[in-house]
């Protein structure tokens, strides 16, 4: 596809902003934005620091230009720098943001989620996606009197104690206790772990779809979601879906009701506000005085900003059905890389929704060609990541995709070379 070669980046003020960074801050730049968590491998085929972003793009502080399919990790749905969304949250910063008393647009976007939400009788606002699972899961234990809570194995819902492992450091045996995990699709598993556990287990809590790392992404199996929903009911035990990472992008209204049901309590934070600092726990009528009955708050919960935000944002997701459009914008570009690999010989599998879609190179059993064809992409202006889902923005466009296809072709034929 590709006939001029396209020269790869450097990244020479990146890594010295990055060497300023690790003398002040640990690990330089921790978490899932920073080089470790972030797989970038090989370490120096990746920039450390952006400068600045609008649309589907952004730059790192070399001044190279990137289609971003990452989307912030999640919080960009409509594109960088929206224009009805940043006028929203600006109109609502020249009134008031963080007040002694909340402003009541806290109330209209509570309003809006109930009316918007199919399982949603009421919101709780936080910060974090994080913040919403550990009340979840605080709700369901307040409501139900126990103590376990089942997961789906290989879950992420966080990073509080209660959702890591008891070898990861810091955590104590205390915090995990009380976890039970059965593999995910298994409603024979999941019957049997609540037999066998009659009476002592609070909730289920699961993503709606499995979009693990490293691993290829797995949709529910036909009727699991209902089969899930009819063995809470008949144990009493409350139903978490933790639609973080995939609301907002599937079906406006939940991505419990995409899967056909409804969850008793649904988490909400990344594309909720466009990347304005925004999360929130919606559940159904019979858990509010539940919820109401704890003592969970933070200093900026009740900022006014990120609530205007939300309502522009989902307003305009409503507008444009953001879910369809991204559906169709996912199929194209997921199509059109398998079928770039295909021309250089190489099977790339995509899997998972395509709003959210993940990428394998299946022609060796190690990571290593997947790595090196990311890294390829990146070096050249494509952001994808090796071994996490994707993230679709509405700003995307035809042209955006054809470039990202020009690309990675490019690349593919780069690591095919090598690989023989």
């Amino acid at each position: 596809m590709t006939t001029t070669p396209i020269a790869p980046y450097t990244y020479s003020a990146s890594f010295a902003a990055f060497d300023r960074a690790a003398r002040v801050i640990p690990a330089g730049v921790p978490g899932h934005l920073g080089p470790s968590e972030g797989c970038f491998i090989p370490n120096g085929a990746f920039p450390r620091f952006s400068s600045r972003a609008e649309g589907s793009r952004f730059w790192d502080v070399d001044g190279n230009e990137y289609i971003d399919y990452m989307c912030g990790y999640g919080p960009n749905v409509l594109g960088y720098r929206d224009r009805d969304v940043d006028a929203a949250a600006a109109a609502q910063a020249r009134v008031e943001d963080v007040v002694t008393l909340p402003s009541t647009v806290m109330v209209d976007l509570a309003e809006l989620l109930v009316e918007t939400v199919a399982s949603a009788d009421w919101a709780f606002f936080a910060k974090n996606g994080g913040d919403t699972t550990t009340l979840a899961v605080m709700t369901a234990r307040a409501h139900t009197r126990r103590k376990k809570v089942v997961f789906v194995e290989g879950y992420y819902h966080g990073v509080a104690p209660w959702t890591q492992k008891l070898d990861y450091p810091g955590v104590l045996e205390e915090d995990v206790a009380n976890n039970l995990d059965v593999p995910w699709n298994d409603l024979i598993a999941l019957e049997a772990m609540f037999e066998r556990h009659a009476g002592e287990i609070a909730a289920f809590i699961s993503t709606p779809y499995f979009h693990g790392n490293f691993l290829d992404n797995v949709l529910p199996a036909p009727g699991y979601w209902q089969g899930v929903r009819d063995l809470c009911d008949r144990h009493g035990v409350v139903l978490i879906m933790d639609d973080v990472r995939a609301g907002w992008r599937l079906d406006l209204a939940g991505s419990d009701h995409h899967y056909g049901i409804k969850a008793d309590l649904i988490c909400f934070c990344k594309a909720i506000g466009n990347g304005y600092n925004l999360s929130a726990l919606c559940g159904r009528g019979q858990f509010k005085e539940s919820v109401a009955s704890l003592t969970y708050t933070g200093s900026y919960w009740m900022s006014a900003v990120p609530f205007a935000a939300s309502i522009a944002t989902i307003t305009k997701l409503k507008e444009i059905d953001a879910p369809a459009l991204f559906r169709a914008r996912g199929r194209k570009v997921t199509d059109g890389l398998v079928a770039a690999a295909a021309g250089h010989g190489l099977t790339l599998v995509a899997s998972g929704e395509p709003a959210l879609f993940y990428l394998r190179l299946a022609d060796d059993d190690s990571l290593l060609l997947h790595q090196a064809w990311v890294a390829e992409c990146v070096q050249r202006g494509l952001w994808i990541t090796s071994h996490h889902n994707h993230f679709l923005n509405a700003s995307l466009t035809d042209a955006d995709i054809d470039r990202t296809l020009e690309v990675a072709d490019e690349a593919f034929r780069l690591v095919a070379a090598r690989h023989g």
